[in-house]
């Protein structure tokens, strides 16, 4: 099974606004990173999820990791966001693991989240208090 790992999607300002950035990269999408993933050899085949507004909203399948030459890597995505059922997740810095067991599912095509029609400030007051 796959790891995955969990990123802040940092100045994208909704999700739709994320799917835009990633399919505008061409045939890859790269965000830098100060560190590669001590735990890399497991990632074959994982994806990216990523955190909008305190909750994960999709997912970008890895395609590997790479040195820039100035200190630094890229993790090299496809430019595509995957659509997942949202789940309430922390804000945190850089990035973290994800396990296969603990990932939200793909949403099939066509299918809609309930989170996707609620208005932002009802669904923050709903994660606060755990009922979503």
């Amino acid at each position: 099974m796959p790891l995955h790992i969990t990123k802040i999607a940092f100045g994208s300002e909704s999700p739709a606004a994320l799917r835009a950035w990633l399919e505008s990269q061409g045939p890859e999408a790269r965000i830098t990173t100060r560190y590669l993933p001590k735990r890399i050899a497991q990632m074959d085949g994982g994806s990216l999820y990523w955190i909008h507004q305190h909750r994960i909203v999709g997912r970008s399948p890895i395609l590997g990791f790479e040195e820039t030459g100035q200190g630094r890597y890229w993790v090299r995505l496809a430019p595509r966001l995957i659509p997942v059922r949202s789940m309430p997740k922390r804000a945190h810095q850089g990035w973290r693991y994800l396990e296969q067991a603990n990932a939200p599912p793909d949403l099939a095509d066509g299918d809609d989240d309930a989170a996707d029609v609620m208005p932002p400030r009802m669904l923050g007051d709903l994660t606060r208090l755990g009922l979503l």
